[in-house]
């Protein structure tokens, strides 16, 4: 069968996408960058964005080389290649992604400046297009390689791993760094000094612009890689177990590259979309990939399987992905904000409670989405189908990913604009697209959480697999206990990923506050901060904090696993899961609510800014900022990293 053998060469694809992205990279750097301030400032950001990803890297090297070890002693030398691999495209996806962040901000100012609105849309989407299709890009060639040498679930899995072990990390240290600096540079600035968001009087400013980068987008295309690679490799895992063998693993890999080929085609319909709004645009563009997906999965599944019941299931995870992120818009962008905003009139303890029951109410509609996927897929196709829907949800991730780092690219051109002082027109437009880049980085982690859902749960049916386990008792008080601490440890690292950037918020307010009082001129803009103190506060802070989640997750599946035996380990994947979900969905959904509270207020609403309603959304936006950008986001990577381990050592606990 023709398609058959075009399958072993599918990484092939995967290295055009790449240099597809690398194209797009040279497009956005052949695009003005402005006037010579504007150039200094994001040169600044840049500079910071580099600094902090090569010590991060540094430290991030050092487990990967102690885990390369580790596998090879007890697996193969196979598998450590496998999961040096997935580190190393996990990081190389952050390093693409952040260089053409930091690049593309101050040139998305300067469209606005000379093309409006239309101009500057088209720059940041290409600029976030960059790590989209990366991310698509570096997922099917790595996948594709191994695939190609080997068709072995054991050594593929490793691969999952490494990209799993590589993203949490990424997502927890980007996330500490730009919500400490957020945090700190808002309360100071904005609440205490009065002054205007991104001013360059503020010290914390370029530290927060920086934060914007690695956080959302080198955190993020982590995040969302390992989703991706997750799914595939959990569908190639139960795909070995079925007959034939061969159509089944192959037809995962052929998704996806469906799925990077209908995302170019998105990318490249801005072109024509750019003169709508540009939310419609967007909106679009994912609409447009989706569609042509859809179309070639069809006719794929029709012609490898000889049926559609396949077919069905990845459809009803698409549907599932579209679904969740519409869920999301609405309680990030639609009325609930308004909401909160004018709950906010009377304080700022009301804003936080309405914000907190907004985020509790956006898990309802997500959850009954997941289980309606997750109930038709099975029955359509059994275990091999959840595995398929998960892959359904994220096979357009190149688009996805685009429309979600578009986002920090938006944000930082409004900080630029306010520095240079571009005038309120340009920041108009700026605001404009920052707002729209808080609902579409909303639906990105709805996404996330979603696929994480359907991944972890392929993922813990391919562990039942290989531990042999034909059910898992909820009578037997060793899963009883294995669910309960399972389902503490989404809650165990978000606690400790919310204290890490309390503490290191902390030394930044501390840092800005002594700037403001000691340096002379300061406030009345006739000297300049030391932004490079901040940045290395951050820096040290987030490295610092990021290790212990990390080797937490990775170390708790072993544990419970080598003392209390596989099938309690079972329970705790089931608990960590269920909760993980539910914490992932209110944390992110609760922080772009508060956000975009905040940023209604700003466009005039309510008495607009400077009022005591605005301070009052000033402070929810603060609280959730934490929620939405570094716990919330690590607990879908939690469940699937605690999954990829469980599964490459189950030949152990047995």
């Amino acid at each position: 069968m023709m398609v058959l053998n075009i399958i072993p060469y599918s990484f092939v694809f995967g290295i055009l996408g790449l240099f597809f992205a690398l194209f797009l990279f040279y497009r956005v750097r052949k695009y003005p960058k402005g006037n010579p301030l504007m150039e200094e400032i994001a040169e600044a950001v840049h500079s910071g964005a580099m600094v902090f990803l090569k010590r991060e890297y540094s430290a991030i090297a050092i487990f990967i080389v102690f885990a390369f070890l580790v596998l090879w002693k007890l697996f193969s030398i196979f598998t450590s290649l496998a999961f040096l691999t997935g580190a190393g495209c996990s990081l190389l996806a952050g390093f693409i992604g952040l260089k053409a962040s930091t690049r593309s901000a101050v040139k998305t100012t300067q469209g606005a400046i000379t093309g409006g609105t239309p101009l500057a849309l088209t720059i940041a989407l290409q600029g976030g297009a960059v790590m989209g299709i990366s991310v698509a890009a570096l997922g099917v060639a790595g996948i594709g390689i191994f695939y190609y040498f080997t068709k072995n679930p054991i050594i593929l899995n490793g691969f999952a791993m490494g990209a799993s072990s590589v993203a949490l990390f990424a997502r927890v240290g980007g996330g500490i760094f730009t919500k400490s600096a957020d945090v700190g540079t808002d309360l100071v600035g904005k609440v205490e000094a009065g002054i205007p968001e991104d001013d360059a009087r503020n010290p914390g400013v370029i530290a927060d612009n920086v934060g914007d980068n690695v956080g959302d987008t080198a955190g993020m295309g982590a995040d969302l890689f390992e989703s991706y690679v997750g799914s595939v490799i959990a569908s190639l895992a139960i795909g070995s177990t079925l007959n034939p063998a061969l159509n089944h693993m192959a037809l995962p890999l052929l998704l996806i590259v469906i799925g990077l080929a209908s995302s170019v085609v998105g990318v490249l319909s801005i072109k024509i979309l750019k003169n709508f709004t540009p939310q419609s645009a967007l909106r679009n563009a994912t609409y447009i990939s989706a569609f042509l997906f859809i179309v070639g999965a069809f006719f794929s599944i029709k012609i490898l399987m000889g049926n559609l019941a396949t077919f069905w299931a990845v459809l009803s995870g698409m549907i599932s992905g579209i679904f969740i992120g519409l869920e999301s818009e609405y309680f990030t962008s639609g009325k609930p904000i308004k909401t909160i905003a004018r709950i906010a009139q009377t304080g700022s303890a009301p804003t936080i409670i309405t914000g907190l029951a907004v985020g509790f109410q956006s898990c309802i509609l997500p959850v009954l989405t997941l289980g309606g996927a997750i109930f038709i897929s099975f029955k359509l196709a059994g275990l091999y189908g959840i595995a398929l829907s998960g892959v359904g949800m994220l096979a357009t991730i190149g688009i996805v990913m685009s429309t979600d780092s578009y986002g920090p690219i938006a944000d930082n051109a409004g900080g630029i604009a306010e520095m240079s002082k571009a005038g309120p027109d340009i920041r108009k437009i700026t605001d404009k697209l920052d707002a729209l880049g808080n609902t579409t980085a909303a639906i990105g982690k709805g996404f996330a959480i979603g696929s994480a859902a359907l991944t972890a749960l392929a993922l813990f049916s391919a562990y039942q697999k290989a531990t042999r386990l034909s059910t898992i008792s909820l009578t037997n008080v060793e899963t009883i206990v294995g669910l309960l601490i399972g389902a503490l440890m989404p809650f165990a690292i978000a606690a400790f990923v919310m204290n890490a950037v309390g503490r290191t918020a902390n030394r930044m307010v501390l840092e800005i506050r002594r700037q403001f009082r000691e340096t002379r001129g300061l406030l009345e803009g006739k000297a300049k901060p030391d932004t490079d103190k901040c940045i290395d506060i951050v820096t040290r802070g987030a490295l610092a904090e990021m290790i212990f989640p990390g080797f937490l997750a990775i170390l708790a599946p072993l544990l419970i696993g080598f003392t209390l035996g596989p099938e309690s380990l079972g329970g705790f994947l089931a608990g960590a899961t269920s909760s993980g979900v539910l914490l992932g969905i209110f944390m992110a959904n609760a922080g772009a609510a508060w956000d975009n509270a905040k940023k209604w207020v700003e466009e005039g609403n309510l008495g607009g800014k400077g009022t005591e309603t605005h301070a009052a959304t000033v402070i929810g936006d603060t609280v959730g900022d934490p929620l939405k950008d570094t716990a919330g986001p690590s607990m879908n990577i939690l469940i699937k990293l605690m999954a990829v381990v469980s599964l490459v050592f189950a030949p152990l606990f047995l």
